[in-house]
């Protein structure tokens, strides 16, 4: 027993002595280091696990000086006192509540006065109990041979065989009677009349072994914590692991199994004055008694002081002058009295060994956190250990709690998982710092460095966003979508802040990060945060796009809100949004969010106060596709609000997604199957996966001229999508008025050019493989942008703008659809624009869409 209590406690002490040496201490010990490295979760449930525990010790340890002074002083069961007979205390359990409650007054008079009349009076004990141990080792060798009345025992129920002997013999150093005590032979316990077993006595022994926390207990009171704890408890842990060893050792030579069994006061009997080992016990008894409270006290007071169960602890917070919590020495104290109604030692040993081992798992999984987390300032001067002995540790404690008493360790899991979840939702946000954002971090670094982008393949594809918000703002309706299109991706919010390092005394992205995580916090979005300065908008994406992510986690798709002249509104209404932040200057209160004020009429930044022209936006989308990045471009997302158009009539099929796979600025093609065409099918189906949108039907619209078989496009879609595993609904819609309007403008009367392309076209979808490319679709991006796109009219494209809304009974919740690639020549970049700007004109929350990587396969 004593190797396995001793094991678990060496392996808790290296650890304490670790934590200990690692900065400095405060008040609350054992509790101060958990809750400092596990953080206030499991350092508040388990700080309040390691108060009850010592207030459970502290009434085990009085419990037992009461039954020792019983066992001297106490009336015989007839109530006659011997003549010159000491035994004149009435013996019962309320009187024995009685002097109880009068020797934990003694310890709260003790431990009111403060923690250097509890370090005086400990000495004082120490000193005590050394002299009496040097004569219980002197009495084994000084004391002859004797026999030894033993005192009565309870009645054992149901005993129908031989009644005990009332005799038992100190023999002196045996060897017959060491073999005779080397096998367990557990018997009754004679005080309780109940059964005794290895967990029942390890309980009772166990709590010898704690008194090693003392010292850390009172962490707050040392001079020198760091240096004093160490040193104090491993000279504690191996002197008693000594003592303790060779008093087993002289008793097992000396005293018979019967006197071991029958009275546990032997020592004193055996004694060369038997007075010394009375005055040890209840010296020792009350040392450990007051220790536990003043420990209890300590622990209560830091648990008060760092707020983590609000108001309720708030009085503990109270000192006296000289710094000694007395209120909460009175609330343990209280605790403590209610504990000792139980009556008995053993039946609360169980609970306070089972309350001890749980905290001990506690401060080893504390140093094994700190020790995996590999933090550059983890360095303890104590060095004596390594994540073995954390993990020895935890396993011991965690298989003698259960040893002891399933229940009671079950129960004592489930009550500090329980107070674990209360202060978790309960508590504020602490400044200690968060082991578990040192191991996320350790064990994330770990996997980015195995996540090889060398073995992507389509069919693990997912998309990883970079949406770039000018002012959050205006746009909250769109950083909320894009979070359900990110099926589990990478999503990253980017800002490019105008401005030239050189010219300003610090970073200005610095204090607006803060303003961004809690947006994210607040918009309940699962995004990064990534923000930039620049002498432009373009440049600054060029950069975000370039450095953003890590390894295998990199953007693939840039999201931009569109280019227009949509007045924006202001989506943060939230008053915690809005606030402004009292400082002791009236006039310096500012905002908790830096955010600016929506689009400035006049502040030097382009026409209508936009921070990049039409030119400069357009060549943002061209130099993301050269760098083979997907491109989104979100019009008229101020008007999405996903609450309401999630809510509206769920499962009624009232919510629509409409996807227009062809590129409308080539009417001389119309092809479906090409790279860019698939990866609009692909996001379209991702926002279908989403729990949120998956009661949504997907529309898909088949743009088709007269002359090529309706039924038979419809067909070999249908087929396609079937290959896909994509649910859509396909509607054929015939465009050849609209087309009739772009040829009219090119003088051809309606004809349309016999051209290669629309002759291989004219055969049909089922002549081309499902993913070849069209010559000149993402291979040549100069040909994606037609030729003549300034001579694409007006009327034209009004009429597919009015067919496309043409097309909405009932109105989508949004629409996909396809982006051309820009020209070649930078000097029709403004033209685009405008073209897009007629294309998507009142078609409500748009997404146009440019996808360059293949991202849809048929494979399994």
């Amino acid at each position: 027993m004593f190797l396995v209590a001793y094991f678990i406690i060496s392996m808790t002490v290296l650890s304490v002595c670790a934590i200990s040496t690692n900065g400095a201490l405060d008040a609350g010990g054992a509790y101060y280091m958990i809750s400092r490295a596990l953080g206030p979760e499991f350092g508040g449930s388990l700080g309040v696990m390691f108060f009850l525990a010592n207030v459970c010790s502290s009434a085990l340890y009085i419990l037992g000086l009461v039954e020792a002074i019983v066992a001297t002083f106490g009336l015989p069961e007839d109530g006659v006192s011997p003549a010159g007979s000491l035994q004149v205390l009435p013996a019962g359990y309320w009187w024995s509540l009685l002097y109880a409650t009068g020797i934990l007054l003694l310890c709260l008079l003790v431990c009111l006065v403060g923690a250097e009349i509890y370090a005086k009076a400990s000495f004082l004990i120490f000193l005590v109990v050394m002299i009496v141990l040097a004569s219980i080792f002197i009495s084994f060798f000084a004391m002859r041979p004797r026999t030894i009345l033993l005192p009565a025992a309870l009645p054992v129920h149901n005993n129908t065989g031989p009644q005990p002997p009332n005799m038992a013999n100190f023999t002196g150093f045996k060897l017959d009677t060491l073999l005779g005590n080397l096998d367990a032979d557990y018997a009754v316990d004679y005080t309780t009349g109940t059964m005794m077993s290895f967990a029942t006595v390890f309980a009772v022994m166990f709590n010898g072994c704690t008194g090693i926390m003392a010292g850390s207990n009172m962490s707050g009171d040392l001079k020198n914590p760091s240096y004093s704890i160490p040193r104090g408890t491993i000279t504690a842990v191996i002197f008693t692991f000594i003592i303790y060893n060779l008093l087993s050792l002289m008793v097992a030579c000396s005293c018979d199994r019967i006197l071991l069994q029958r009275d546990y006061s032997f020592l004193r009997d055996i004694n060369v004055w038997n007075p010394l080992v009375t005055v040890g016990v209840y010296s020792s008894t009350m040392s450990a008694a007051m220790s536990n409270l003043i420990g209890a006290s300590r622990i209560l007071f830091a648990l008060a002081r760092d707020d983590l169960f609000g108001t309720v602890l708030s009085p503990a917070k109270k000192t006296s002058h000289n710094g000694n919590p007395w209120v909460s020495v009175l609330l343990s104290w209280f605790l403590v009295q209610l504990v000792l109604f139980t009556g008995k030692l053993n039946t609360i040993a169980s609970i306070v060994t089972i309350f001890f081992l749980l905290v001990y798992a506690a401060v080893d999984l504390a140093c094994l956190a700190l020790e995996w987390a590999s933090a550059p300032n983890f360095r303890p001067t104590f060095r004596y250990f390594t994540w073995h002995t954390c993990v020895l540790g935890i396993v011991g404690c965690a298989i003698m709690m259960f040893l002891i008493n399933a229940i009671y360790a079950s129960a004592s899991i489930a009550f500090m998982l329980l107070l674990l979840l209360l202060i978790h939702y309960l508590s504020p946000t602490s400044s200690w710092g968060y082991i578990s954002q040192a191991l996320i971090f350790h064990q994330v670094r770990k996997y980015l460095l195995m996540l090889d982008v060398r073995k992507d393949h389509v069919k693990f594809w997912r998309p990883q966003l970079l949406l770039m918000v000018s002012n959050p703002r205006s746009s909250v309706g769109l950083i909320t979508f894009i979070n359900d299109i990110k099926k589990s991706g990478l999503y990253v919010l980017g800002h490019v802040q105008l401005g030239d390092l050189d010219t300003l005394p610090s970073n200005p992205l610095q204090c607006r990060y803060d303003s961004w995580l809690s947006l994210v916090d607040h918009l309940n979005i699962k995004a990064f945060v990534n923000l930039t300065l620049a002498d432009s908008v373009r440049h600054g994406v060029q950069h975000l796009l370039f450095i953003s992510g890590l390894g295998g986690m990199r953007p693939n798709t840039l999201v931009l809100g569109f280019y227009d002249d949509c007045t924006p509104k202001d989506k943060l209404t939230d008053p915690a949004l809005t606030a402004t932040v009292p400082t002791q200057d009236p006039e310096d209160e500012r905002p908790p969010y830096h955010f600016p004020a929506l689009r400035p009429s006049n502040d030097g930044m382009g026409e209508n106060g936009k921070v990049m022209g039409p030119q400069e936006y357009v060549a943002v989308i061209a130099d993301a596709m050269k760098m083979m990045k997907n491109v989104a471009l979100a019009r008229y997302f101020h008007q999405f609000d996903r609450a309401s158009t999630i809510s509206s009539s769920p499962g009624k099929g009232a919510l629509y997604v409409d996807v227009w796979p062809v590129n409308l600025l080539r009417p001389d093609s119309s092809s479906y199957v090409d790279t860019c065409s698939l990866f609009l099918l692909q996001l379209a189906c991702v926002l279908n996966m989403v729990r949120a949108w998956r009661h949504a039907r997907l529309r898909l619209f088949l743009c088709v001229e007269e002359g090529r078989s309706l039924r038979g496009a419809e067909e070999k879609l249908g087929q396609l999508l079937k290959e896909l595993r994509i649910k859509a609904n396909v509607y054929t819609v015939p465009w050849d008025q609209q087309v009739a309007l772009h040829w009219q403008r090119q003088g051809e009367a309606g004809k349309r050019r016999p051209t290669r392309q629309s002759q291989r076209e004219e055969e049909g979808l089922g002549k081309r493989g499902l993913f070849e490319e069209k010559e000149g679709d993402n291979g040549d991006f100069v040909n994606s942008f037609p030729s003549n796109a300034t001579r694409l009219s007006d009327e034209y494209l009004l009429a597919v703008n009015r067919l496309i809304l043409d097309q909405a009974c009932p109105p989508p919740a949004v629409r996909f659809l396809y982006l051309p690639h820009p020209p070649a020549d930078t000097q029709h970049y403004t033209a685009y624009l405008r073209q897009l700007d007629l294309l998507t004109k009142d078609l409500g929350p748009t997404l146009l869409i440019h996808g360059v990587t293949p991202v849809l396969t048929t494979d399994l």
